[in-house]
């Protein structure tokens, strides 16, 4: 650098000149270009369109890392198992990768405070600061690099409850559960297969996945038929995993919540069923037994599939036997989301020896009335503490109101009145009236007294109102005999002595049930006619009448204009 100041300015062209000569009289060498860097993301990273790459992701973006072959090649996002790319933000599976720190990023600092005058040392006068000796500066540097890296999507659920783009979304393929999941399942050799069936036991018939229960019922026979005959029978065992048990009452007793459970699940289609497990994964009850089970139906190499609706708590389940078990296990993502996890994730540090879990997709039941909600809605559908019963005493040609989602008709009656508890979030505001102001209670307070729907374009949205005729009976006033339930959103349960006609009315295409009482108790104290005391209720209440009074002001105002200028014109003419 010094000798290049020494140089004069027509020393520097004399230089440059030769320089140039020699680029413009050599031939240009053929343009090679380095390679590139590799990364785990380098097989999917190119110069081409991005279309042609959304389509390799969308052939087996669901399929996660079931299958060792594939995890090598790709990369899965440990909490929801899609396979990531970090090359376009609108796709899904976008991460971004954090930057690297430097060694004194967040270094702690001595706050200790300085020493008088007298005490301060030569050292520190002349400026050499000598620093504490610290055996480990950058231990919460190393604790966040080690944690995995999840894809932007899980970051915004896990931090912030809701999905970082909406519309990517409506993106993701369905997941295909018979081809990938379920030709393990039908196929006699290989490896042993055992199938946990997830339901959420508050909404147990619309979260029982009646598609799974019969395909896995039907390798059952067709394998053990197989064994019979002396050939290679792989028979798959089942599992019925009944999560969320802590949001029923507590006076439920468990041997009458099995049974019922049992006979619910021979109608959905599971007529062999291996074990029933009633668990909780925010109490830890029943988590022991559970993995005991699975652990002994697995074997050393078996493989164990958790399946089940969306939302129906599959994740947390599995995050909290990882918990109960001490490993070091992959934390999923967990959020009161429908369609969470979105690929396959294989769960490591559960099981002993080659045995593996994992995860799968929550499957999609469109006859659930939580699939057309909106996250706000969702709020106030999703039942996160204990169900406690609200019960109607009511006779013939009244109605009652689950929000503005669900209605029952008391149409026909062989006795004097009718019990009716309904089993649902707290948040859902109830209303009981006559059935002739049903049709008035929709253009008035559907959105409105009577959320969710949120909002009078919220109602169109839903679909069309229809009714179903359900005829029931009973032989005791003390209990519930049975319930009418609607998928994803709960029941009324019915306690009477004879015979009644009941109208239930709900959009088109939910799935309404006819079943035995899962709760025969109901509540001691009826509730009244009119809205319920709800939070919503009043919320919506306070902004009516804040839409009401300017009018009214205006009214009163023109009034007393109105009756003085009549005044003055009578002075006048007097």
């Amino acid at each position: 650098m010094l000798r290049v100041r020494a140089l004069s300015l027509p020393m520097l062209k004399n230089l440059l000149v030769p320089l140039s000569l020699f680029s413009l009289s050599s031939p240009r060498p053929p343009l090679s270009l380095p390679p590139p860097s590799l990364s785990p993301l380098s097989h999917i990273q190119s110069a081409k369109p991005k279309q042609p790459i959304f389509k390799f992701f969308t052939s087996n973006i669901r399929d996660g890392n079931y299958d060792e072959s594939i995890s090598q090649t790709l990369t899965v996002c440990p909490g929801c198992g899609v396979h990531m790319q970090d090359s376009d933000p609108n796709q899904p599976g976008f991460f971004i990768k954090p930057s690297e720190k430097s060694p004194d990023y967040k270094c702690r600092i001595d706050r200790r405070p300085v020493a008088e005058e007298p005490n301060i040392s030569v050292s520190l006068k002349r400026g050499i600061i000598v620093e504490p000796e610290n055996p480990n500066p950058n231990r919460n540097l190393t604790e966040k690099s080690s944690r995995p890296l999840v894809c932007a999507r899980c970051h915004t659920l896990r931090h912030y409850g809701k999905v970082k783009d909406a519309s990517v979304e409506n993106l993701l393929p369905d997941f295909d559960f018979d081809h990938t999941i379920g030709r393990k399942l039908a196929s006699s050799s290989g490896t042993r297969s055992v199938v946990l069936m997830v339901v959420d036991a508050s909404d147990f018939d619309g979260s029982f996945p009646k598609r799974v229960a019969k395909l896995v019922s039907a390798s059952i026979d067709e394998n053990y038929t197989s064994w019979k005959q002396g050939k290679s029978g792989n028979v798959p065992r089942v599992v019925l995993v009944v999560t969320k048990t802590d949001l029923l009452p507590s006076s439920l007793s468990p041997t009458r919540l099995e049974h019922w459970v049992r006979q619910r699940a021979r109608v959905g289609g599971a007529s062999k069923l291996t074990s029933v497990h009633l668990v909780s994964s925010v109490r830890d009850w029943g988590l022991k037994n559970l993995i005991d089970d699975i652990v002994e139906l697995a074997g050393p190499r078996g493989n164990v599939w958790a399946v089940g609706a969306q939302n129906a708590g599959k994740s947390t389940l599995i995050n909290s036997i990882g918990k109960h078990v001490g490993g070091n296990v992959t934390h999923l993502t967990e959020a009161p989301v429908p369609g969470t996890t979105l690929g396959i994730v294989r769960v490591e540090g559960v099981l002993p020896g080659q045995a593996k879990l994992f995860d799968t997709p929550g499957l999609l039941h469109p006859h659930q009335i939580t699939t057309r909600l909106m996250r706000e809605e969702l709020k106030l559908v999703h039942i996160s503490k204990e169900l406690k019963p609200r019960t109607y005493r009511i006779k013939m040609g009244h109605s009652v109101h689950i929000a503005g989602l669900m209605r029952l008709d008391v149409e026909e009656l062989s006795v004097d009145s009718i019990y009716i508890t309904v089993w649902a979030s707290p948040y859902l505001p109830l209303h009981m009236g006559k059935s002739d102001n049903a049709c008035n209670m929709i253009e008035e307070h559907f959105g409105h007294q009577l959320q969710p729907p949120i909002g009078e374009k919220r109602v169109r949205e839903l679909g069309e109102w229809t009714r179903r005729e359900f005829h029931v009976c009973g032989n005791t006033w003390d209990s519930s005999s049975v319930d009418i339930a609607a998928a994803g959103l709960g029941w009324f349960a019915i306690g009477l002595r004879g015979e009644a006609v009941l109208g239930v009315w709900t959009y088109d295409g939910i799935d309404v049930i006819l079943r035995n009482a899962l709760i025969p108790y109901r509540s001691p104290n009826f509730e009244v006619a009119g809205f319920t005391v709800s939070k919503i209720v009043s919320k919506a209440d306070q902004a009516s009448n804040k839409l009401q009074r300017p009018s009214e002001r205006k009214r009163k105002v023109s009034d007393t204009k109105v009756k003085d200028s009549s005044a003055e014109s009578v002075l006048y003419m007097n």
